[in-house]
């Protein structure tokens, strides 16, 4: 008879091979002199920070959290040289992101845990980026909000807004594996909720849908991608950006009124550079939020797009945990109890 940990551990050897091996397909994708000029540190070991989350599980489980893994291929099938282009630009600082994507489902295999993401998997729409993404989410057990590079074209080339975002909306979730706009997964006893708050705002439609899960009466582990206003968190992404903004949804006016300007005047059509316009919580987010803040039953926020990690209290009983960049090998293993 064959020996339980023995055949276990062949299983998690089988499983990290297997996904290493999809990893090396990216030389394939990107143009070999781009590889060659990258200037880049060497691979270090990937480092998954150990969490313990007390929400009020039926039992124990395992779950893995990255976020922000920005995958950046390309390829002939686009018809169009600027995805060529953009992929070969942009390679150059997210050359890591699948690397450490296989090793992060690895480890996930190995511990039997939950996948979460927050968002940013691919850094823009492309047929490579997407068919990748399918395999890897088809693959495992998943459960994924959405970022806002998961529906950038071309990467800060244009307004982002619900109009843009439609243009590649179905295209773009027809590889993920829930509903990219607000999507809810109870596992054990632990209700998940992934909302889309891409561009830092909240409908009245995700709000209805909130109260519904509330309804449910489990405890709630909400998932977006950009995190939402917490004060210690604010001013230290202020002081990285200059002064410009914090990228957090919801930051209250006053906050914002201490923005940095942009450094020359803008049209009306160029207004969506400003950050101050950009991230202005509107009357619904405003609302979802101070919602979010009274409820009992939200335990803990998890969420990325800084690229950093970090951890405070979002309300009485929910603890934010933000974290950093899959493509910087990093990322959360949580033992939820």
């Amino acid at each position: 008879m064959e020996n339980k940990d023995s055949n276990i551990s062949r299983r998690s050897f089988i499983a990290a091979g297997a996904a290493l091996a999809l990893a090396t397909e990216l030389r394939a994708a990107v143009p070999a002199d781009t590889v060659r000029k990258t200037k880049l540190p060497g691979f270090k070991p990937l480092d998954l920070r150990r969490l313990q989350i007390k929400v009020g599980a039926e039992r124990p489980f395992k779950a893995v959290h990255i976020s922000d893994t920005h995958i950046v291929r390309a390829d002939a099938t686009e018809k169009d040289p600027r995805k060529l282009d953009l992929a070969s630009r942009r390679y150059i600082h997210m050359a890591f992101g699948e690397h450490y994507l296989a090793e992060a489902v690895a480890a996930a295999r190995r511990d039997n845990a939950l996948l979460l993401h927050t968002g940013d998997m691919i850094d823009f729409v492309s047929n490579a980026n997407l068919n990748l993404v399918a395999r890897y989410f088809g693959s495992d057990d998943w459960f994924v909000s959405s970022g806002n590079h998961e529906f950038s074209k071309y990467v800060g080339e244009a307004r982002e807004d619900a109009a843009y975002k439609a243009d590649s909306y179905a295209r773009v979730s027809a590889s993920f594996p829930n509903d990219l706009t607000f999507a809810s997964r109870v596992v054990n006893g632990v209700n998940f909720v992934a909302v889309d708050d891409v561009y830092y705002n909240f409908t009245t439609e995700q709000l209805a849908r909130m109260e519904k899960e509330v309804a449910k009466g489990l405890p709630i582990v909400l998932m977006c991608h950009v995190p939402l206003y917490t004060p210690r968190h604010h001013d230290v992404e202020l002081k990285k950006s200059g002064g410009v903004c914090s990228y957090e949804t919801g930051v209250p006016d006053e906050k914002i009124a201490t923005w940095r300007a942009p450094r020359r005047p803008l049209s009306k059509e160029e207004e969506w550079r400003d950050r101050r316009v950009q991230q202005r919580a509107d009357a619904p987010t405003k609302e979802f939020i101070k919602y979010l803040k009274a409820q009992p039953l939200l335990k803990a926020i998890l969420c990325g797009h800084c690229h950093a990690f970090w951890q405070e209290p979002f309300s009485q009983t929910a603890v934010q945990y933000v974290c950093s960049a899959t493509y910087k090998g990093e990322g959360y293993a949580i033992d939820f109890a």
